[in-house]
């Protein structure tokens, strides 16, 4: 009889435990309902991921601890492993193996990242057994996450010595765009490699900066793939897994008879008291089709935005809408993630401001079906002006004139925030915030910053794909085509002060992504001043980017967790 797995592919949220819980134990009883035999759920599932230093409060940990006691009493009549925390002579990683409810084995994690956005050996200790165990004969070991990322991993003993024909790993992968294709293609590597089913359950949903894609898999043993799970939505993918499959392909596999008797004595198995086997109806496996790349950063976005806001309990969100592409692609973004009845974009015209953008500010707002409203501040910023006449003399105008409108603008939005309760987003896209580009305590001023990983020539993608999808010109054609500019001057374009954004960003890309160097960006670029300008930006405005909201991560490097620069920093590039 084949084993009936499923992968519960859920969005939790961090320290939430009553919630997670009540999440787990209704998906296990999906579990049973579909006669599931084996139902797996993601890494930390209890807690979210990442806990960070909840993990250091010793009340948070023994909650997780009871939490995880009352789902294993929910598991009667199936086995589920469950990603929590666990506590013994140090705080581990771990996977519950819960069968029939009793808490029947413990996997700690052996492998601790601790590179970009991860920081796991400031909380954990890293585990070391070697167990895998049998249920009605069948046998499976566990891992979780980065376990499975190294060739030579915990899991290739556990099939090669233990003797295991399935593979689970429990996992909280963070999104980046094209970490899809790279994982999948390294979870068919794991099966083929190791002659065995691999189940991959992913975490799905937003923390934060981070985005958790889902696309939970199942590879068969010749590293064929038999399910995918949804990108960026809850998901229960059930497979049954015909462990012939597995026997035949290792009768024919000498690699597995170069192992010792005394290694695999190593290995501890622990059996599965036998359940009765439940009748099955017939399953469908799924394998979902994922999104193309404009189509999956975009949802990314929606998915960021939509658990950011919500998460941290707010209902609506508010805006300035400038009729520039930045502003009117965050407001879609919203518009999406939240409904148009909870987001309202807000007009605050100066002199500088052209009657084309007012226009199709108003114009976005109507396709969108957001509220509108305009506040025109011009009398404002000229008070500033009288004010500080006095102080600044004779000093010509400057940066300093310009910069008064945004930080208005940014009063304005926490004024209406304050007073409604809507959330401020910000509206600055990544090449702006590298290069420092933006007014601090203006512009930047705000709760979340949907699109502050999405480089300027993608934000002209993402707008054109949004208006592709709804078959009609929801973001104007003329924010789209228009050169862009602050309008903080006559006659203003972003040229005047930055490289074009088709030079800007492949530069940035190399600098800030990939961690190239002067002379390799040149030989890339061909263009040295452009890159030692662009460089001498991004070093000098790290004081700007630290005061910035979070925002979703999309890149392989974004400004936050992936970047830790110091902000008091006397280092100078070759260039110099």
């Amino acid at each position: 009889m084949p084993l009936r797995l499923a992968l519960a592919q859920i969005n939790t949220t961090v320290g939430d435990l009553a919630g997670n819980r009540a999440k787990i134990i209704a998906r296990l009883n999906d579990a049973r309902a579909a006669g599931v035999d084996l139902v797996v759920f993601p890494e930390l599932a209890i807690t979210g991921y990442p806990p960070e230093d909840l993990l250091l409060k010793p009340d948070f940990v023994r909650a997780a601890s009871q939490s995880l006691n009352e789902i294993v009493s929910a598991t009667r009549g199936l086995t589920a492993i469950i990603g929590c925390v666990h506590v013994e002579d140090d705080l581990f990683n771990a996977a519950a193996i819960a069968h029939d409810g009793q808490l029947v084995g413990l996997y700690k994690k052996q492998f601790l990242p601790n590179y970009g956005v991860f920081d796991e050996n400031r909380y954990f200790g890293a585990g070391q057994q070697k167990q895998v165990f049998s249920r009605n004969g069948s046998v499976f070991g566990v891992s979780v996450c980065e376990d499975i990322w190294y060739p030579n991993g915990p899991y290739e003993g556990q099939a090669a010595l233990g003797g295991a024909e399935l593979l689970i790993n429990l996992s909280a992968s963070p999104y980046h765009l094209g970490k899809g294709v790279t994982r999948e293609r390294m979870i068919a590597a794991r099966a083929s490699d190791n002659t065995a089913f691999v189940a991959y359950c992913n975490l799905v949903g937003g923390q934060d900066e981070l985005i958790f894609d889902g696309q939970s898999l199942i590879c068969g043993p010749q590293g064929e793939l038999l399910a995918r799970g949804k990108q960026f939505e809850e998901d229960f993918i059930i497979a049954d897994l015909d462990f012939r499959q597995v026997f035949r392909a290792r009768l024919s596999d000498p690699r597995r008879r170069k192992r010792t008797s005394a290694a695999v004595a190593d290995y501890e198995k622990i059996s599965l008291r036998a359940l009765p086997t439940p009748a099955k109806a017939r399953s469908t496996t799924s394998i979902a089709t994922p999104l193309e790349r404009v189509a999956e950063v975009y949802q990314a976005l929606v998915l960021g935005t939509r658990d950011y806001v919500h998460k941290n309990g707010f209902q609506k969100v508010v805006l300035g809408l400038s009729g520039g592409i930045d502003s009117a692609l965050t407001a879609a973004i919203a518009a999406d993630a939240l409904g148009a009845n909870n987001v309202t974009g807000v007009a605050m015209p100066t002199r500088y401001s052209s009657s084309h953008s007012l226009e199709d500010a108003e114009q976005l707002a109507g396709s969108l079906g957001i509220e509108f409203l305009k506040v025109p501040i011009d009398k404002t910023f000229q008070s500033f002006l009288d004010l500080l006449k006095p102080v600044f003399g004779a000093r010509p105008t400057d940066l300093t004139e310009e910069n008064l409108q945004p930080r208005v603008r940014g009063t304005i939005l926490m004024a209406l925030s304050n007073k409604f309760g809507s959330l401020v987003l910000t509206t600055s896209n990544k090449s702006e915030s590298a290069v420092g580009y933006s007014t601090l305590y203006g512009d930047t001023a705000g709760g979340f910053a949907v699109i502050k990983d999405v480089p300027k020539l993608l934000v002209y993608e993402l707008s054109r794909y949004r208006n592709s999808i709804a078959g009609r010109e929801i973001i104007p054609a003329r924010t789209i085509e228009k050169p862009p500019s602050a309008e903080l001057r006559p006659d203003q374009k972003d040229s005047d002060s930055l490289p074009e954004y088709d030079v800007l960003d492949p530069i940035l890309c190399d600098y800030v992504e990939a961690n190239r160097g002067f002379e390799e960006i040149v030989a890339r670029c061909g263009d040295p001043d452009s890159v030692r300008r662009v460089i001498r930006l991004v070093d000098r405005n790290e004081y700007k980017r630290r005061q910035s909201p979070p925002g979703v991560k999309i890149t392989s490097r974004a400004f936050g967790k992936d970047w830790r620069l110091p902000i008091t920093n006397r280092y100078q590039s070759a260039f110099e």
